[in-house]
């Protein structure tokens, strides 16, 4: 859940967990390097999405940060606790439409709720939507004692110095999410250089289509955005984050790690942070930030970032319950 927190007052979009866009991974299958998993995790309840949402991956495949291939995955009213998911492939221009539009390749598959991972193979891409053992781990209670969230900070006032913060415990080895999961040839994705990909969640309301969630570099909008800024941000595109959102980051980076506005933005290209867009040259190992892993300690990351090395690791170690198949997130946890 690295892209949590991402509603006002650290709450989800528009209050419903169904639209909270959780994490976003991208790495060469364990099983065949010439092909790519992606993943978009949301609901941090694992329960059924929201039927008039559409949850989309774009990959930008040449360099504009414009989308060229988009999959997006829409979902049946559930009933009976049953759910199904379709899936729609867009390419070029087509894709950058926000509506689901291209080629139907999944119709009305069945969604996983329980241990057994039903996979859908369309032409070269294999599909799975359901509940999975969420990989994200970190230390939440530390991450609270590390930050004051009044006021609708979020996680943009960390109290720096002192004793460490962290309680040594993972907050999420029990947890579950909603995964979509795609595997596919790399040479599927058309590209001529690294892609940068990038989520979004969009819900249809009162027959407009809005955008309220988006995922790129985990542990960006919570600790990058206070409520004043978080909705814009959400519904905003990658194509315009240099220009509208550098000054905001710089400004808080000048708090959080003293950084000068100079050290502020080649930190910044040093991570390829904007575009917020998950960068992946699928010619070299995955490790973020090239691409992200289940084993990337992102949160250590982002907080060494923000303050410059200054606040230590947490000393959490990945689950221990990843599979080395597809789809590669491990069985759901059993309802506490």
């Amino acid at each position: 859940m690295s892209n949590h927190f991402t509603g006002l007052s650290l709450g989800p979009p528009l209050g419903d967990q169904r639209l909270d866009l959780c994490d976003l991974y991208a790495f060469q299958s364990p099983a065949d390097p010439a092909r790519t998993v992606l993943i978009l995790n949301a609901n941090p309840e694992a329960k059924a999405l929201h039927p008039d949402a559409i949850y989309r991956l774009n990959i930008d495949n040449d360099g504009d940060c414009l989308t060229d291939l988009a999959f997006s995955y829409v979902f049946s009213e559930p009933k009976d606790g049953r759910q199904t998911f379709s899936v729609f492939v867009a390419r070029g221009e087509e894709a950058r439409s926000p509506e689901a539009v291209g080629e139907k390749v999944v119709s009305d598959a069945e969604v996983s709720f329980g241990t057994v991972a039903s996979t859908v193979t369309a032409g070269p891409f294999t599909f799975f939507a359901g509940s999975r053992s969420d990989a994200f781990f970190f230390d939440f209670d530390g991450v609270q004692n590390l930050f004051d969230t009044s006021g609708g900070r979020n996680f943009t006032a960390p109290h720096l110095g002192g004793k460490s913060p962290w309680t040594g415990v993972d907050s999420n080895t029990e947890a579950n999410v909603f995964s979509t999961v795609v595997e596919l040839p790399t040479s599927e994705l058309g590209a001529r250089s690294p892609i940068r990909i990038w989520g979004r969640c969009s819900v249809r309301e009162d027959g407009r289509l809005n955008h309220v969630d988006r995922a790129g570099h985990p542990s960006v909008s919570s600790f990058f955005n206070t409520d004043e800024t978080k909705v814009e941000y959400n519904a905003s595109e990658p194509v315009n984050d240099r220009e509208r959102w550098t000054d905001q980051f710089v400004h808080l980076m000048g708090h959080t790690g003293d950084y000068t506005r100079e050290e502020a933005i080649a930190a910044i290209d040093a991570d390829q942070l904007l575009p917020d867009m998950l960068v992946f040259d699928p010619a070299k190992p995955a490790r973020y930030p090239n691409g992200r892993v289940f084993t990337d300690d992102v949160i250590d990351h982002r907080l060494a970032f923000l303050s410059k090395g200054d606040i230590p690791p947490s000393g959490l170690s990945p689950h221990t319950d990843l599979l080395g198949e597809f789809p590669y997130l491990g069985n759901p946890h059993p309802a506490s």
